[in-house]
């Protein structure tokens, strides 16, 4: 098949490199693949010298950006139309929101000039919540619910996302598959030598009996660390070898300093600032405990990385956390709730054993979760059935 990918900046992020994965392993399968995506601005470091070691063909449109931006939002819509009509593809797969709506529609008005290309789209998370006004979720919510008009078919990187969008009037049921965002287990399952770990904490000023409690998140408003640092406030009075590990750049790293240093927490809470994809595994097996506190995720994938490292998770219980973490691996803490998150990181603090017990019943299930041929088997299939009808 000639499969076009849209995705709106090629920037360090799970919806990215899941991208990335299913174009790699697409093409390696003898499909040819075309990527289109956004110039990769921003703080959060960018991934297009992966895009371009592969088999498979990039294309840049300059106008597709993040921001609202009429006058370029409307060139980008005529631009992605422009290079669909001359693919001519069987299949358009769009990600996240912008690129999802202007590359939907314009996929779904090539109808007009002959076989128009069936349409997928994949949720990686919803651009509607608790966490922003009733306005902005309403348009976001309307936004949506006119491309679900011009998509074929829905793949969500959770059940959670699945039932939120039906919920919300997006899309129809049966409609829909879940496909877990899948990446490279093989570095997070190897380990690290104690010479390594030593010397990657030693980077950070991290002494062999601190106790790592590690964030692997982009430093941006929806992410949730200004949770983890108050936390970390009262942790550090009780624990004296608890310490915090932000890995990690973005637009919030500034401010998230200052209020390290306000706190007095500055000799406690590290940042790494960017690091590249093949040091993650690393600074996860650097440390003890996973803590994520995003606001908007669909299936954040630092749980299953922390959990092939065989280590605890604590989430906050959003969207899929639910469908991986159990009090047997992790723990789910409500959202927003700091003495809840407070209280489940201290348990683990004060309990080695029970950290090795939850860390090795994660790894069991996190092994059959998130293999990059079983999420490409299931996209595959999509493509398939909806072609075929």
């Amino acid at each position: 098949m000639k499969i076009v990918h849209v995705i709106t900046r090629l920037v360090l992020g799970g919806a990215q490199e899941n991208t990335l994965i299913t174009c790699r392993l697409l093409a390696g399968r003898g499909h040819e693949v075309t990527l289109i995506t956004g110039p990769a601005a921003g703080p959060e470091g960018e991934l297009f010298y992966q895009a371009s070691k592969q088999a498979y063909r990039v294309i840049t449109v300059d106008e597709l950006v993040r921001p609202i931006n009429f006058p370029k939002d409307i060139l980008g819509y005529v631009k992605i139309k422009e290079h669909l009509r001359r693919i001519g593809p069987d299949v358009v797969h769009t990600h996240s929101a912008k690129a999802g709506i202007l590359a939907r529609l314009a996929a779904h008005s090539l109808k007009g000039s002959g076989s128009r290309p069936a349409v997928i789209h994949t949720i990686h998370g919803l651009a509607f919540g608790s966490y922003q006004n009733r306005l902005l979720n309403a348009l976001c919510i309307a936004a949506e619910r006119y491309a679900a008009g011009r998509t074929d078919f829905f793949i969500s990187v959770a059940d959670a996302v699945t039932n939120a969008a039906l919920e919300a009037g997006i899309g129809l049921p049966g409609r829909f598959a879940t496909a877990y965002s899948a990446f490279d287990e093989q570095p997070f399952l190897k380990g690290i030598t104690g010479r390594q770990r030593r010397r990657f904490r030693r980077c950070y000023g991290i002494g062999d009996d601190a106790v790592v409690l590690v964030t692997v998140a982009r430093l941006f408003r929806l992410k949730g660390h200004d949770y983890i640092i108050e936390a970390a406030k009262s942790i550090a009075g009780r624990f004296d070898n608890a310490v915090w590990l932000f890995v990690g750049g973005g637009s919030l790293a500034g401010r998230l300093a200052k209020k390290v240093k306000r706190m007095g927490l500055d000799g406690k809470i590290k940042f790494t600032g960017l690091l590249p994809p093949e040091r993650i595994p690393t600074a996860v097996h650097s440390s003890e405990i996973l803590v994520h506190c995003s606001l908007r995720e669909g299936l954040a994938r630092a749980l299953g990385q922390a959990m092939l490292c065989a280590k605890p998770v604590v989430t906050f219980a959003i969207d899929g956390a639910s469908e991986l973490v159990t009090a047997e691996n992790g723990r789910l803490v409500k959202v927003g709730d700091v003495r809840g998150l407070t209280e489940a990181c201290c348990e683990l603090i004060a309990d080695a054993q029970l950290r090795q017990r939850l860390g090795t019943a994660g790894r069991s299930l996190a092994r059959q979760k998130f293999e990059p041929e079983k999420m490409v088997d299931i996209i595959e299939a999509v493509y398939r059935r909806v072609v075929k009808s």
